[in-house]
């Protein structure tokens, strides 16, 4: 193949006339490299190999072994559709069919004879309308994802000046990110019990790292303890819930937001227990969003298997068997399981976790130093034991 021939676009013609198929050549080989198929079964079996390669399919209706018809709807249902466009051939040129080929998803229709000029300024015209549909695609997606990704890094910057001020690693935010969708994914495999979608699992996972925001009001003697809390220092630390969610909620602009709603439950909730006896609000069962729910979870796995000032980390196996006990608190039943489901494999996923740390903790560390906040965290292990 030379050089030319590589850079040509690519058309299928899918037409049980071999002279069609000539004809077609004929008008559209010098700028197009053709591709032929002689039936319909030929025609989905050739898109199934050159999908990503083929600019244009022309497509005859009548045709042995499958028609024209046939191949739109195994198109349709394999979403080919959406980025290869179909022009349909035919002599048959009446209303009716017409009307199905637009209705099945066809982008425009050629009947023949041919018209040598029709057919070239059709298959050009489609052509270049799909190629800028996809270049406005691929640009509203990038710009979708930039956004994401830079909600996602102040969110963790911000999470993690909350972490820095205690003197840690700021990694517990991440754990909690990468717990927190464990658990979400494999809630979703396991029940249709809460309606959760993809977007929503990114999301929540995303802010979760914002799950502990309301202890930056909180005093760095109370959160720096070398020890057990008293009781009067627990009910001051017990306030970040409210804190962290009265934060977002003077957000008044951004109220509507998903992301912003999303904060507030967690922030406020994280702490509840399924059985009524956490705080600040003593929700009960699903009272407590599934947001809540599980950051509340992979919190507390992580605050104990995690080192801290006041205390040692607790190895994986017994920090489970001690959640799965409810030494430290009740839990949804059904999360639990998933807990149970994707113990195995946490260690690993929260190791590899580890290799974006650095960049962040120098933004952190940077903003921290170039502005005096007020005050910071402690541990959700007392929270959690007490």
């Amino acid at each position: 193949m030379s050089k030319q021939q590589q850079h040509k676009q690519k058309i299928l013609v899918a037409d049980d006339s071999e002279m069609n198929r000539l004809i077609l050549t004929d008008m559209l080989g010098d700028e197009y490299e053709i591709l032929e198929a002689e039936n319909g079964l030929q025609a989905v079996e050739a898109i199934q190999k050159h999908a990503d390669e083929l600019s244009l399919i022309l497509l005859d209706i009548v045709m042995p072994e499958m028609d024209g018809f046939g191949v739109l709807n195994i198109m349709e249902k394999n979403q080919w559709l959406e980025s290869l466009p179909v022009i349909m051939i035919s002599s048959e040129s009446d209303a009716v069919h017409v009307k199905q080929a637009y209705e099945m998803g066809a982008t425009d229709f050629i009947s023949r004879p041919f018209d040598t000029l029709i057919v070239h300024r059709r298959v050009v015209n489609t052509i270049l309308l799909y190629a800028k549909q996809k270049k406005l695609i691929e640009l509203a997606v990038d710009q979708i994802y930039e956004k994401e990704h830079q909600n996602g890094l102040m969110i963790d910057v911000l999470s993690h000046i909350v972490e820095f001020r205690n003197g840690e690693s700021g990694q517990h935010v991440r754990n909690v990110h990468v717990l927190t969708e464990l658990l979400l994914k494999r809630l979703m495999e396991k029940t249709d019990r809460y309606p959760l979608s993809w977007a929503d699992i990114s999301l929540i996972s995303t802010v979760s790292a914002l799950h502990d925001i309301g202890k930056i009001a909180i005093d760095e003697a109370i959160l720096n303890k070398p020890g057990k809390l008293t009781d009067e220092e627990f009910e001051v630390m017990k306030t970040h819930s409210l804190i962290g969610a009265q934060m977002l909620e003077q957000m008044t602009i951004y109220q509507d937001e998903p992301l912003i709603k999303v904060a507030y439950e967690i922030c406020r909730w994280h702490h509840e227990r399924y059985d009524g006896r956490g705080y600040p609000d003593g929700l009960k069962g699903d009272e407590i969003p599934i947001s809540a729910q599980v950051v509340a979870l992979a919190d507390v796995y992580d605050a104990m298997t995690s080192e801290r000032v006041y205390k040692r980390a607790m190895p994986h196996e017994d920090a489970i068997q001690f959640i799965l006990e409810g030494k430290c608190g009740v839990f949804n039943p059904l999360v639990l399981e998933c807990l149970t489901d994707i113990a195995d494999g946490l260690r690993e996923a929260l190791v590899s976790s580890e290799g974006d740390e650095e960049a962040i903790r120098n933004i952190a560390e940077e903003m921290l130093h170039q502005k005096d906040l007020t005050d910071l965290e402690h541990s959700s292990y007392w929270n959690a034991s007490q």
